[in-house]
């Protein structure tokens, strides 16, 4: 029960990491506003957490929303009457175009969900952490953020742009007793090969960058980056701040 009558708010909670993060933080006792598009899979992990210490509040959202964005973090504090923990999980790929050939309509959308989401949370669940006088960001950036073939130029600059936003909010409130830190995950069994920009990637910016796939040890779990989330969000990582936990089996240190 590390988490016990903690608050939490978990994006893109509906699959894949998120889901993970959200029925292992429940099940440490905090309460989990867990947010995405799909309310009836929310209902479904509600259901499975049932037995738990914590709960599951599902919460119907679209964090490329910036009124969304802003509406859970709201939503959350006043239901709730607090908020300790903000996860920032939701997130989509490109098409794995390189700079040449990207598309406006991605371009946006991927920046409004990978990163603006990020900005728009952080801002609205920072004037609470400093009306409570602590408050712990968790990020789920990318090894995209670190390399530069991961994924196509969008997917890539906007988990580079996460790192940044983590990186500079942890020292920013730092004295605040405000701690935000990053994930950076390599291959991990998720949904998010099956994005809408996925359904006509650019075959030759994919085929280079699946050129390094094949160095990888293995793919990763969504369970496995759920428990790196529940110490960064846990009094065991108390000291841990404005940093970034590479979560890859080895697979950039190549």
């Amino acid at each position: 029960m590390k988490l016990k009558d903690q608050v939490a708010v978990v994006t893109g909670a509906s699959s894949g990491m998120g889901r993970e993060i959200a029925y292992l933080f429940a099940k440490e006792g905090a309460v989990v506003y867990a947010v995405a598009r799909r309310i009836e899979r929310l209902k479904e992990l509600q259901d499975s957490t049932a037995s738990f210490g914590g709960r599951i509040v599902p919460v119907a959202a679209d964090v490329s929303v910036k009124e969304d964005c802003e509406r859970i973090i709201d939503f959350a504090y006043q239901d709730a009457g607090r908020l300790d923990i903000l996860v920032n999980n939701a997130g989509i790929m490109d098409d794995f175009s390189p700079a040449g050939g990207f598309k406006d309509e991605m371009l946006e959308k991927v920046f409004a969900t990978n990163t603006f989401a990020h900005f728009y949370t952080i801002r609205k669940a920072v004037e609470i952490f400093l009306k409570g006088g602590k408050g712990n960001i968790i990020n789920i950036a990318s090894v995209s953020a670190l390399q530069g073939a991961r994924a196509g130029a969008v997917y890539t600059a906007s988990k580079h742009a996460v790192l940044g936003l983590t990186r500079n909010t942890g020292f920013m409130y730092a004295k605040k007793n405000i701690r935000c830190n990053a994930i950076c995950p390599g291959g991990v069994e998720t949904e998010i090969g099956t994005g809408e920009f996925m359904k006509n990637v650019n075959q030759e910016g994919m085929q280079l960058v699946m050129g390094c796939m094949g160095i990888s040890p293995r793919t990763g779990k969504a369970s496995e980056i759920a428990e790196v989330a529940l110490f960064l969000a846990s009094d065991d990582s108390s000291l841990v701040n404005g940093q970034f936990i590479v979560a890859d089996s080895g697979w950039t240190s190549y």
